[in-house]
């Protein structure tokens, strides 16, 4: 199914946050995203193309139920999940998926300045789609060879590249459609998550790669955020790291984890360069 097609979003920035991988943290870097652009004045809207897994999705009904919960407006994007929940779909489902996905983009794009995207940790027939669309696109990747094989093979003895991934191909042959469709490219940003705390010779070997593969593939690596419980606590309850450190918010006494949370995520955002500062900043449709 050819992916070759402008969709009109208007002055509206997507941002797709992907990995073919599971548990790397997608839907986590997903909702901070959207709650920090939401807190820095813009307009945001989620879609999650994960029908089975839902992550995101929950993710954001948790957050409404809490929101509810405590009385405040906590800051909730307009949210749209993307298929049903089956196992596997006939070649005419996927064709009715696939113009879904455009439709629902399409919509949101109107009244949004950003749309977040997360996708399965799986290939699936939207994935050249919704790459194509990526003004950003976002890939988490846990700090291990075990994970970076998704990017790039390497000399077993050696470690040495040797050449991309599939996924690293279909990231360049979406870059290739999008300048066959004159838009702008693709910024591309890889994310060094769950990084461990003391120095390791895997630490130093990981960095030395992804800096090599960087070059070759036209991507910037950015460190992400550490192994910390405090990103598992705030799921069940919808919150983040952005949301506003007292206990009526948290439902809990708050601890020197959500500060130290916050700042790691605010500095990875400020890397990232999306007009993201939980602090406020001026909101425009030309952000980013």
């Amino acid at each position: 199914m050819s992916s070759l097609r402008a969709v009109e979003t208007g002055g509206s920035k997507v941002i797709v946050v992907a990995n073919e991988k599971g548990g790397s943290g997608k839907s986590t870097i997903a909702i901070h995203i959207a709650v920090a652009l939401i807190k820095a004045g813009h307009t945001v809207a989620t879609i999650d193309l994960d029908s089975r897994q839902r992550s995101l999705t929950r993710y954001i009904e948790n957050r409404r139920e809490w929101a509810n919960h405590v009385g405040q407006d906590l800051g909730i994007p307009t949210h749209v999940c993307i298929g049903d929940q089956s196992v596997s779909r006939s070649a005419e489902e996927e064709a009715l998926v696939y113009d879904q996905l455009i439709e629902a983009v399409e919509d949101v794009a109107k009244g949004n300045d950003f749309i977040v995207i997360d996708t399965p940790g799986h290939q699936s027939p939207l994935t050249s789609l919704v790459h194509t669309m990526a003004d950003t696109l976002i890939t988490p990747l846990n700090d291990s060879f075990v994970d970076f094989d998704v990017l790039a093979t390497v000399d077993p003895k050696t470690l040495e590249l040797t050449g991309p991934s599939q996924y690293a191909e279909i990231v360049m042959h979406s870059r290739n459609e999008r300048s066959l469709l004159n838009q702008v490219p693709t910024n591309w940003i890889v994310l060094r998550n769950r990084l461990s705390m003391i120095s390791s010779r895997n630490k130093r070997l990981m960095g030395e790669r992804l800096q090599e593969l960087s070059q070759r593939l036209d991507f910037r690596c950015v460190d992400g955020i550490a192994e910390r419980l405090i990103f598992r606590e705030f799921y069940p309850r919808g919150l983040t790291a952005f949301d506003e450190v007292k206990e009526t918010t948290l439902g809990t006494r708050p601890t020197l984890s959500h500060a130290t949370a916050r700042q790691e995520v605010q500095s990875l955002l400020d890397a990232m360069a999306l007009n993201a500062s939980a602090a406020g900043m001026p909101g425009s449709r030309d952000a980013a």
